[in-house]
């Protein structure tokens, strides 16, 4: 039997990773895969900073992560700096590995409480190896054994360009056909309505059983013309611009991303092997592109090496990323901010969940149905943990953060919030993406103080409670004291 054919509609950082992951896993038996851009459309590329789950993503691919990191320029990732968001003057980092260990069955968060409780002021980033590796700009992959360091949690940067290109090699090794072109017509079968032929402005037509729409935040099969619907956020999430720059690069490389409150958004900041990427995040509403762009420029830490370029978008998800024939992967499914550089994890995460559900030619409308359920699962907690980061401010120094501080938002969030507040207990559905460890770094990060903690972290005495302490600072701190700085480690992989 004649095989389908699956076309991908737009290359870029999604179009390619469908490629190729598609390709390797179903070894080119269940599809012939096709993938369609121009070269005249440019990517937003952005999407530079990565959270840990990205590394499943490359051994299913069987990456060699040596390769990967000459081939894409990349560096390695502990966490994400958070500067001026509680305060204007605070200071925390959100770090991807543990903080702390249980005493007992009881988690390291209440024993925290029980002490601040008691008038000790100290922070959790003291107990976390991530967090204190990241602060003295020390890494190393985890070691195979049982020691502190094997819990060392970490991802990367990495040129977005570099890695579409690296994944493109891949691709067409493994038998993708990249056909060069504009998209002018896309016709849909008259009864079903599933997408059938596209027409390029070359003339030439492709047909295709399946597509996947990775055009970006135009949504050219999934909008366009299907008609799927957006959810806007905007009401919680107003920054609605992007303003976007590399530098130089600048020593000495840091193992995090950083975050940087701003008055009317927030600054990124990805330390490349090669160079800087940076950018601002802000609302339209309370800044001009004019003064965003300034903001960007004055925050750099090395020159810029080009002039910065603009981003609109609309916070928010399609209401169907399976329609008919069509599933939408990367932003034609949806925009998130990049504040917890989520954007290429729910690349991955559509795509496997695609794999989960690989449809035969019959397409079932079960399967899209499970599909979008759990893609707007996905995409919703993500978009409550990004919304905490600016409701939990005490800034009132400008219009912009007065406005979070005060706007109401998604009961989900309210019944997290307020768990936390009463008891020190963080409340999760399950697969949520952000575990508590995330959850707590932020939420102690920007000044939410617990009223209590579990009765049962009442149970050891104060010696015993103070000894577990004492015993994983020493442990974090002698750990951090044997790893090279990630500038070292970088150069013993050239």
């Amino acid at each position: 039997m004649e095989r389908p054919t699956l076309v991908i509609v737009g290359g870029g950082t999604a179009g390619w990773m469908s490629a190729a992951l598609l390709s390797h896993i179903t070894k080119g038996r269940l599809a012939d895969i096709v993938l369609v851009e121009s070269e005249d459309i440019g990517t937003i590329g952005v999407g530079e900073a990565t959270i840990p789950a990205i590394k499943r993503f490359n051994r299913l691919l069987e990456v060699n992560e040596r390769d990967f990191v000459r081939q894409t320029r990349a560096t390695f990732k502990l966490g994400i700096e958070f500067v001026g968001w509680g305060r204007r003057d605070s200071r925390y980092i959100h770090p991807f590995g543990a903080i702390g260990e249980p005493l007992g069955r009881t988690g390291f968060e209440h024993y925290l409480a029980r002490r601040r409780l008691s008038g000790i002021t100290e922070s959790f980033e003291d107990y976390s190896l991530n967090c204190m590796a990241a602060k003295h700009n020390r890494f190393r992959t985890p070691p195979r054994d049982q020691s502190l360091l094997s819990t060392l949690s970490y991802a990367y940067h990495f040129d977005a360009g570099l890695y579409a290109a690296y994944l493109r090699r891949r691709a067409e090794a493994s038998g993708v056909r990249r056909v060069e072109g504009k998209i002018k017509h896309v016709a849909q079968h008259p009864d079903s309505g599933f997408v059938t032929t596209l027409t390029l402005e070359s003339g030439q037509e492709i047909t295709g059983d399946f597509f996947i729409d990775c055009s970006g935040l135009s949504g050219l099969l999934i909008e366009k013309t299907l008609n799927s619907g957006y959810e806007d956020w905007s009401h919680w999430l107003p920054c609605d611009r992007a303003a976007f720059v590399p530098s130089e690069r600048t020593e000495p490389l840091t193992p995090y991303t950083r975050s940087t409150a701003d008055q009317a958004g927030w600054r990124w900041r990805i330390p490349l092997q090669h160079r800087t990427g940076n950018g601002h995040v802000f609302a339209s509403g309370f800044i001009s592109n004019e003064t965003a762009a300034e903001n960007l420029l004055k925050g750099l830490d090395g020159k810029a090496l080009a002039d910065p370029k603009f981003l609109r978008f609309t916070t928010g998800r399609r209401k169907l990323a399976w329609n008919r024939n069509v599933v939408a992967i990367g932003l034609s499914a949806g925009f998130l901010e990049p504040l917890e550089s989520t954007s290429i994890h729910l690349i991955q995460s559509g795509l496997v969940k695609f794999l989960d559900l690989w449809p035969g030619r019959d397409i079932d409308p079960l399967l899209a149905e499970q599909y979008n359920r759990a893609m707007a699962n996905q995409y919703e907690t993500i978009r409550d943990f990004i919304i905490l980061h600016y409701k939990a401010t005490t800034r009132d120094d400008t219009p912009f953060w007065t406005y979070c501080r005060n706007m109401a938002v998604p009961d989900s969030l309210t019944w997290k919030m307020d768990h936390f507040r009463a008891s020190s207990r963080i409340v999760l559905t399950p697969g949520e993406l952000f575990q508590p460890t995330s959850w707590l770094a932020v939420l102690l990060g920007q000044d939410i103080v617990p009223k209590a903690y579990d009765p049962l972290a009442g149970i050891a005495d104060d010696d015993q409670v103070a000894a577990h302490f004492d015993r994983l600072r020493d442990a974090v701190s002698r750990a951090v004291e044997t790893m090279p700085t990630m500038s070292a480690m970088l150069d013993g992989m050239a």
